[in-house]
């Protein structure tokens, strides 16, 4: 018997540390994808919006998004490999430990991102990127393991809170650092550049440095049992499995195949929101954009927190797949605003509303399609290729969004087309028959 199933759930320190994995990393979804970073990668590209790479002349935004589609791609691949790894050998902290370490000291190489170091930065951004995203397969498989599924809805949103306001508190003290340089000794040339590269730093330092605790106590569930062939297939193989039990369960066919046209336009509208606040809105100078870049992303995260609440209310309700419908619609609309707005009172007014829906369409699909699956003890297999659909629409979602951009030399043209899946999405969902949803 494998000690995973002789071990005692619900130890308090364990439970805690396990959340508090959620403080350590969540700082790099917030300070480097979404705020810092793209701030910083704009800046780079004072003189013109283009650089060639590998023989091609691409546009900087464009670049970005093509790379990320590719780490997503990835991703897609490795993330059954590594489920079926994980639940083989059960050796799951290795595994964390292993992603947190290169996710931070990718962190910390980003410090040396520049246009005369474009190659090996852009892999520092790669190796981020994955880590984080790697991470989280052995960071929430612990979850069963540690604890009863009693404790699992509160110790999860335990960890989801923890992560906010970590994130969050050290996000404004890197907004103290680049609005004010000089207090913290960074001097001239160039200080608030240098203040941004120091938070690329303090993100890594904040991962690895914190993310010890939880590894302090986090249980090794090691079944001494050798890495064999049939182990990297076992991931495709369950969900070959799944995809075969949903030709009978046809709401979910239907469901997932909304699910992943209207997320490729959202979770790729969420990830380029920076680079388009800092390329497209008209700012007075690089000190409102920098300023008004991280004032959007904290009032995006704060209302998000309101939105999901209010989403959940709604869905009481009316339902969730009519809540889903209406959510389509409203992002619809958001595309068709961002094709218009160029000042940075409009922009505010944007990221208001996006935080409004973000968390709520995201946290309602999750829980509708755990409604819609049979009861049955296989659960990781069908959110193990939820995941891996997510995954892929967003490889769809951010290439399309690339292509458009590189073409076109517009960010706006490329958010316009993403109006189309949205209006989808919502008529596909309009087909759904359930009065029990």
């Amino acid at each position: 018997m494998s000690r995973s199933l002789i071990y005692v759930k619900d130890k308090k320190k364990v439970l805690n540390a396990w959340a508090f994995y959620d403080w350590a990393n969540s700082v790099y979804p917030l300070v480097i994808s979404s705020a810092i970073f793209p701030i910083y990668y704009g800046a780079l590209f004072v003189e013109s919006l283009y650089i060639d790479l590998f023989g091609i002349n691409f546009k900087n935004s464009a670049l970005i998004s093509f790379l990320t589609a590719f780490a997503f791609v990835i991703l897609s691949l490795i993330t059954p490999i590594l489920s079926g790894i994980a639940d083989y050998i059960g050796n799951k902290k290795t595994f964390l430990k292993f992603f947190c370490y290169l996710g931070s000291f990718s962190c910390i190489g980003l410090y040396w991102f520049d246009l005369e170091n474009i190659y090996t930065g852009l892999l520092f951004y790669f190796f981020a990127l994955i880590s984080f995203w790697a991470s989280l397969v052995f960071y929430n498989s612990y979850l069963p393991d540690i604890a009863s599924k009693e404790k699992q809805d509160y110790i999860s949103a335990k960890g989801y809170a923890l992560g906010y306001i970590g994130s969050v508190i050290l996000l404004l003290f890197n907004l103290g650092m680049v609005k004010y340089p000089s207090f913290f000794g960074i001097q001239p040339p160039a200080a608030e550049l240098q203040a941004m590269k120091y938070s690329f730093v303090s993100v890594g330092v904040w991962w690895l440095l914190f993310s010890q605790y939880s590894f302090y106590h986090l249980p090794n569930f090691n079944k001494k049992k050798k890495i064999i062939k049939d182990v990297f297939f076992n991931g495709y193989i369950e969900l070959k499995e799944v995809w075969e039990e949903f030709r009978d369960i046809f709401i979910i066919k239907k469901f997932l195949s909304a699910f992943f046209i209207y997320s490729s336009a959202l979770q790729t509208v969420l990830l380029i929101a920076a680079y388009f606040g800092e390329q497209e809105i008209l700012w007075r100078d690089n000190e409102e954009k920098t300023l008004g870049l991280i004032i959007s992303i904290l009032l995006i995260q704060l209302i998000a927190m309101i939105g999901a609440v209010f989403t959940a209310w709604i869905s009481k309700k009316i339902g969730n797949i009519n809540t889903l419908i209406l959510l389509n619609i409203f992002w619809a609309f958001l595309c068709i605003g961002a094709f218009f707005i160029s000042k940075p009172n409009e922009f505010y007014i944007a990221a208001g509303l996006v935080g409004l829906v973000m968390g709520g369409i995201q946290a309602l699909s999750r829980s509708t399609f755990s409604k819609m699956i049979p009861k049955t003890e296989n659960t990781t297999s069908y959110f193990s290729f939820y995941d891996v659909t997510q995954k892929v629409s967003i490889v769809i979602g951010m290439s399309l969004f690339a292509f458009i951009d590189q073409i076109t030399g517009s960010m706006r043209n490329a958010i316009l087309v993403f109006l189309l899946f949205f209006i989808i999405g919502a008529y596909m969902l309009s087909n759904i028959q359930t009065k029990n949803i």
